[in-house]
C-alpha cells in the first residue's frame, strides 16, 4: 500500500496547485483514487473501461501511431489522442505529411508528440492539432 499512499499525496498536491492528474494504463485505479482521468497507451486494446461508471469530468486520453490505433482509440472513447512521432525519427516516425493525413481521419482532438522543439514549433501551425507535448521543447 505504500504506492497508493504516495499516489494519494500526489493527488492532494495536484489538487492544491490546480494541476490535472492522469494515471497511465489503469483506469480503474484512477477512478478509485479520484484522479482527473487516465491515459491509455497505444498498445492497450481493452474496452473494459466502457463499463465503468465515470465522473462527469473524468477524461480518458490515448495515444496512437497509425490509423488502426486511431480507430481503436475512437472505440475506447478517448477525448484526446497523442499522435507520434511527428519530428523524432524513431520506429513510430510519421513526418509532417503523414501526421496531417492521420489527424484528418478523426474528429477527436489531436496532440502532436515527438521531437518538437523551438526550431520546428512553427511548423505545427500547418496542422490542425490542438496542442503539443514533448521533452525536447523544454530542454
Amino acid at each position: 500500500m505504500p504506492v497508493i499512499t504516495e499516489l494519494l499525496k500526489l493527488r492532494t498536491f495536484c489538487k492544491r496547485k490546480g494541476i490535472k492528474l492522469y494515471l497511465s494504463n489503469n483506469i480503474q485505479l484512477a477512478i478509485k483514487l479520484g484522479f482527473d482521468g487516465a491515459y491509455i497507451p497505444s498498445f492497450n486494446k481493452s474496452l473494459r473501461h466502457l463499463n465503468y461508471k465515470l465522473k462527469k469530468n473524468f477524461r480518458i486520453l490515448g495515444s496512437a501511431h497509425n490509423i488502426k490505433e486511431i480507430r481503436l482509440k475512437e472505440k475506447q472513447k478517448v477525448s484526446l489522442i497523442f499522435i507520434s512521432s511527428i519530428f523524432k525519427k524513431n520506429k513510430n516516425y510519421l513526418g509532417l505529411y503523414k501526421f496531417i493525413n492521420l489527424e484528418k481521419l478523426t474528429s477527436i482532438n489531436i496532440i502532436a508528440l515527438g521531437g518538437i522543439n523551438r526550431r520546428n514549433l512553427k511548423i505545427l501551425s500547418l496542422t490542425n492539432c490542438s496542442g503539443f507535448a514533448g521533452i525536447s521543447y523544454f530542454k
